[in-house]
Formats: C-alpha cells, structure tokens, sequence
C-alpha cells in the first residue's frame, strides 16, 4: 500500500477486513485516503475506487460450496498506533473483531 501526500493510494494485495477477511479475496487498485480523528483516536480511511487486480490469499475449504462475490470498490479503516519503538503503525482488525486478531502493515526499508 503506498499512500501519496495528495490523498490517492496504490494498494496491492490487500485483505478484506473484519469478516471479509473470511472471504479468501485480495484486492489491487487505486483508490483515496483519509487521516480522521475518531473517538477512539487516529484512523485511516482507505477506499478501493478503481479495482485492477483479485487473486485469492488460499483455497476455500472443501465444506464450503459458496462462492463469495468478491467486492470491486471496498473501504477500510487502519487505526493508527506506536509500536515499542515508537514508530507509527497501521492496522485493521480481522475475523471475528471480538478475537482481536490484527493484520498490521509495515513499512518498507527506505520509505
């Protein structure tokens, strides 16, 4: 994901978020970017405006005989924190949200 001063982003991959994340999809694309300040502090808003690219993270299980339609704008919401180094990180929340599972990004060596 590259997020661009002028509120534009790249994104390459990326899961869905919460249950979606259940869906197996990841999307590429251009899309838009907010910084909010939320009641609970610091929060991204990231929109999917333009889809160029799905692939699948894994297989789904055999038990499974739906297909998910997979989404072709999507938004998410990255909270905005400080690991031990105090470095900003960006993360969502996937699966069941009362699982408290975190897919956090990273930034690249030299960005």
């Amino acid at each position: 994901m590259l997020l661009r001063k002028d509120g534009t982003a790249l994104l390459e991959k990326l899961d869905g978020q919460d249950f979606d994340f259940d869906d197996g999809w990841r999307l590429s694309g251009k899309g838009t970017w907010q910084l909010t300040d939320d009641d609970g502090g610091q929060v991204v808003r990231l929109a999917l405006t333009g889809r160029t690219r799905v692939e699948s993270r894994s297989p789904l299980p055999a038990t499974d005989t739906s297909t998910p339609e997979t989404p072709s704008t999507y938004a998410w919401s990255f909270y905005v924190d400080r690991d031990q180094h105090d470095e900003l990180k960006l993360f969502f929340f996937y699966g069941d949200p009362d699982i408290g599972n975190t897919y956090v990004m990273t930034r690249e060596a030299g960005s």
